[in-house]
């Protein structure tokens, strides 16, 4: 009787997953593609997914520098909420949170969302007005989201002190559609999704130059060799201005070190998100039970994935008058995420200068919430040339002056 290792066993399992090994040892890529995906993160690998779905645009390649999921993916605090006061950034924000509610059947992959609520507290006077005019303005947009009072939030809170001694709690607005999903999960799901249609997704592959003709782009240079393709979509979040310049044009975005930590695990005491924007600091119990807590972004121009520690000083020192019962818990790990900012803290999905490139980028702190809507308005704009989710973040609008402001809505980006 022939015995196999426990690697193999999980091997040969693997191969009955329709397409699985595909993603699991990176093929070699083709001559040729149709559209070359840049960027194996959620935004590309959900871009490369709606292409496959809903346009049959199947010869595809998503290649990425590092390995799959391994950029801000893998690197935020898994936020969802589609609570944004501006109706272009609520309509994409709301096609996202929708999508995530039946992305695990779609996919036939847990993703584990967990549409647990998502509070955002008003701990000033100024913020009060902000927030009840965004509750106001969700009810145009068909988003459901409500004022609440400090009673309710200590009704659904109850570990958080409303009466700190610089800022109190005077109210939050509060979707309780929000929630949460597991990050890697989003990231497998469609890679496995994506191989199962026939895609290449190829890793360890880092674009090095991209190839014009005639204002057209006809291919990418790579470590991996020459690809071309029909079409390329660029969606690599804090790498986006050194891909543009590889394609000629220049974009409005800055790449920041956003920090993000956890805690060592505790048993369950809080089951729904809270942000504090005042304060620049956001926190959730994960499924391991470890406090999961955003801060804000640095304040100078870099591409670390470290974080630093003065801004995990200021952000828990602050999250500490709110939640008391933190000041004693021990810090597992911390890390940063590099994230793209425009200067109206709105996204960009566009064509571009050079024929047949498009780019999206610009999600800042607000990527992760995004990436089902983001991929299903990158698909329709690049299979049909014209997206209504997509419209309004087209980059002619910096030229234009018609600025998506979203500097309060996306709380640590301003």
């Amino acid at each position: 009787m022939k015995h196999y290792s426990a690697f193999a066993v999980a091997r040969e399992a693997l191969r009955y997953h329709t397409g699985w090994e595909r993603a699991w040892r990176s093929p070699e890529p083709k001559k040729r593609y149709d559209v070359v995906i840049v960027g194996a993160g959620g935004h590309g690998l959900a871009t490369a997914y709606y292409l496959g779905k809903n346009y049959g645009i199947q010869n595809v390649a998503v290649i990425e520098k590092g390995w799959l999921g391994g950029g801000n993916t893998g690197r935020n605090t898994t936020i969802i909420r589609s609570n944004y006061l501006q109706d272009p950034s609520a309509a994409i924000y709301e096609k996202a949170r929708s999508l995530y509610e039946t992305m695990s059947q779609d996919l036939n992959y847990n993703v584990m969302f967990s549409p647990r609520g998502v509070m955002m507290l008003a701990q000033t006077q100024h913020e009060i007005r902000g927030y009840k005019r965004t509750a106001h303005a969700n009810a145009l947009q068909g988003v459901k989201t409500e004022w609440i009072s400090p009673e309710r939030v200590k009704e659904l809170v109850p570990i958080i002190n409303l009466h700190g001694p610089r800022y109190p709690v005077l109210g939050a607005l509060w979707q309780e559609r929000g929630g949460t999903a597991r990050h890697d999960a989003v990231a497998w799901g469609y890679a496995r999704a994506c191989s199962a249609m026939g895609m290449d997704i190829i890793q360890q592959c880092e674009v090095t130059g991209v190839r014009r003709e005639g204002g057209q782009v006809v291919g990418v240079d790579t470590t991996k060799g020459s690809i071309d393709c029909g079409k390329l979509g660029v969606v690599v979040a804090g790498h986006s201005g050194q891909l543009a310049e590889m394609a000629g044009f220049r974009l409005p975005v800055e790449a920041l070190a956003l920090q993000a930590l956890v805690s060592e695990p505790i048993k369950p005491c809080m089951d729904v998100v809270v942000m504090a924007n005042t304060v620049h600091g956001y926190m959730s119990q994960s499924d391991k039970g470890e406090m999961v807590i955003g801060g804000g972004t640095d304040g100078f121009n870099n591409f670390t994935q470290r974080g630093s520690f003065h801004h995990i000083e200021e952000t828990v020192r602050a999250l500490v008058e709110t939640f008391p019962m933190i000041s004693r818990l021990k810090m597992l790990r911390q890390w940063g995420g590099i994230v793209d900012m425009t200067g109206d803290r709105s996204p960009i999905i566009s064509k571009t200068p050079l024929g047949g490139c498009f780019i999206n980028c610009g999600w800042g702190t607000g990527g992760f919430k995004a990436i089902p809507g983001s991929g299903w308005a990158m698909a329709q704009l690049m299979a049909t040339g014209h997206s209504p989710l997509a419209e309004a973040f087209s980059l002619d609008r910096f030229k234009e002056g018609r600025f998506i402001d979203e500097s309060v809505a996306a709380g640590v980006a301003h």
